[in-house]
């Protein structure tokens, strides 16, 4: 039991705690269509079983003409040939705090990085990082 002069700052605690509202503990959705800060590719941000993940639905700006749309740069060899819409490249998204944090694969290098995920206004702030250190693009909503 706390002691008499603790609990009045406790009560205070408590009060002032119930009265914020929860979504500032909660990162904000980010489900929807989002044009890549390139320009290069819509993805559909959704459920995907119980995780949130990004797939790419369309591309904009392909390969080279008569290259094939395909992951070919993904150095595991089965991959390589795989076609671009369909492909995950946001996977195990999972909220904290006030962003999003999973992985994201970035098919022009094929190599994936530790990824983190945050609204911004109307925008989306995609990170991709290796260590401390991480890129940031913006993607904008495709209505």
């Amino acid at each position: 039991m706390p002691s008499p002069m603790i609990r009045p700052l406790l009560l205070a605690l408590a009060a002032v705690s119930a009265t914020l509202p929860a979504p500032l503990f909660a990162a904000q959705p980010i489900a929807g269509r989002w044009l890549t800060a390139d320009g290069g590719a819509v993805v559909a941000i959704g459920d995907c079983g119980g995780t949130t993940c990004g797939r790419v639905i369309k591309v904009i700006k392909g390969p080279p003409a008569g290259k094939p749309w395909v992951d070919s740069l993904n150095p595991d060899p089965k991959l390589k040939t795989r076609p671009l819409v369909g492909l995950p490249i946001l996977t195990e998204m999972a909220s904290s705090g006030d962003g999003w944090k999973g992985k994201i694969y970035d098919p022009k290098s094929g190599k994936t990085y530790r990824a983190v995920v945050a609204r911004d206004g109307a925008n989306l702030k995609v990170q991709g990082c290796i260590a401390i250190f991480c890129q940031t693009m913006v993607w904008t909503r495709v209505g």
